[in-house]
């Protein structure tokens, strides 16, 4: 973190050091603000002391007891590295930087355990949990994370399905079966499926 008395030229090196886009700055354990790099790089003079761009602080931070998705939510808005963590009165606690609350982020959502992923594409009136549900365990396979996502533009709801198993293309046959759009779909059957397009090719190509 940064105190107004540092230079624009250390917050720089601190940003290079620490691979950030941006760094708290605090005064007596308050906090009072996020410095940008674009902030420090325009600055007239990089000897210039921080407490000469205080006006350009972003007033961005998260409370020690609020739910990970806010700072999540706080990181996409902003497209801020580093998300600043503080206690009533802007009291200084410290930083969570937007790398490791990506990782935090893919445990709670399951994508560094095994298996396969479906991404169905639905108006959001015919989202039914039990539903999909229904449609995934008579392939005898089972939800292990499920996720949504509401895009304004297009006015359709994305329901991410990570699964037990990666074998998916009996799961996917059966949306499809029932006229669910599968946006997207990871397993074991892409890899497969590619080899063997790939030995087609070759055979097509050996047999010219």
């Amino acid at each position: 973190m940064l105190a107004l008395t540092d230079t624009a030229f250390h917050a720089q090196q601190l940003m290079a050091d620490y691979h950030v886009m941006h760094l708290p700055v605090t005064s007596h354990d308050q906090y009072l603000g996020l410095i940008s790099e674009d902030d420090v790089l325009n600055a007239p003079d990089e000897q210039q002391p921080l407490e000469q761009l205080e006006s350009q602080l972003l007033r961005l931070s998260v409370k020690a007891d609020s739910h990970f998705v806010e700072a999540v939510q706080l990181c996409n808005s902003y497209g801020l590295s580093v998300i600043p963590v503080i206690e009533k009165e802007m009291e200084w606690v410290g930083a969570i930087s937007a790398a490791d609350l990506l990782k935090y982020l893919g445990r709670m959502t399951g994508t560094d355990e095994p298996g396969g992923i479906i991404v169905l594409e639905l108006p959001k009136a015919d989202f039914s949990f039990s539903e999909i549900c229904k449609l995934v365990e008579t392939n005898d396979a089972q939800i292990t994370q499920l996720n949504t996502f509401f895009d304004n533009q297009v006015q359709l709801l994305y329901v991410t399905l990570k699964l037990n198993r990666f074998e998916v293309s009996d799961v996917v046959a059966t949306f499809q079966r029932y006229e669910y759009t599968v946006k997207y779909y990871f397993g074991e059957e892409l890899y497969e499926n590619e080899i063997r397009v790939n030995y087609d090719h070759l055979m097509n190509y050996l047999n010219m």
